[in-house]
């Protein structure tokens, strides 16, 4: 006899971080995913550029936590793995709408921006695809935006907003056919989005932040 699956719903409690402040004069919001093996805690202080010109960012954590080395030590948080994948999509994408919602109860209003790092950008591509809320913009720092999508749910979810992508130029994880495979994806959309490059690694540039997104 087979094992069978079985699944529930349950509340849990889950965390997340803010930098700046938010009130009727704050210009934008931004809910910003990290990357894999990465602690919101410590990904949020790469956006002070932002939090420096009244930005108000918001950084959820993933769901799922592990030691980086071993069975002690640093530990990271990952947004999904292969195994009962579907489940951590639903999950996520609850859960991110349940942060930004409790994140601006005070002030709902004021303009959102989406960005993901790495793993985060297909987090938050299906977030910005499948939550149905309104937002400005959508950056896609080294990261890949989820193929898996339909093309037709991702369109109607990003037609009215921004799409920028984002990567440094040494980055190991993103090769030109990855830049050409994004380009294609977005004009199956009927979407051109800004091409962003600076000389730099896997990592999140600070200055590129206050360049090109504080305005």
């Amino acid at each position: 006899m087979e094992a069978q699956q079985q699944s529930i719903f349950t509340q849990f409690q889950a965390r997340y971080f803010t930098l700046g402040k938010l009130n009727m004069q704050t210009p934008a919001v931004w809910l910003v995913c990290h990357g894999y093996g990465q602690l919101a805690s410590y990904f949020i202080r790469h956006f002070q550029s932002l939090a420096d010109a009244g930005h108000y960012v918001i950084a959820p954590e993933g769901l799922s936590r592990f030691y980086l080395e071993g069975f002690s030590g640093r530990v990271g948080a990952t947004w999904m793995t292969k195994e009962d994948r579907q489940s951590d999509i639903d999950n996520y994408v609850r859960y991110l709408s349940a942060v930004y919602a409790a994140a601006t109860k005070e002030h709902p209003s004021r303009p959102l921006h989406l960005l993901g790092f790495s793993q985060g950008v297909a987090t938050i591509s299906r977030w910005a695809a499948l939550s149905g809320q309104a937002f400005k913009e959508l950056v896609l720092w080294a990261g890949v935006f989820p193929p898996d999508l339909p093309v037709e749910l991702s369109a109607a979810g990003l037609k009215d907003s921004r799409i920028s992508i984002v990567y440094g130029t040494e980055d190991p994880y993103i090769k030109e056919n990855h830049l050409q495979e994004q380009k294609q994806v977005f004009s199956k959309m009927g979407l051109q989005p800004s091409i962003i490059s600076f000389p730099g690694k896997h990592e999140i540039s600070g200055e590129i932040l206050k360049t090109y997104f504080t305005h």
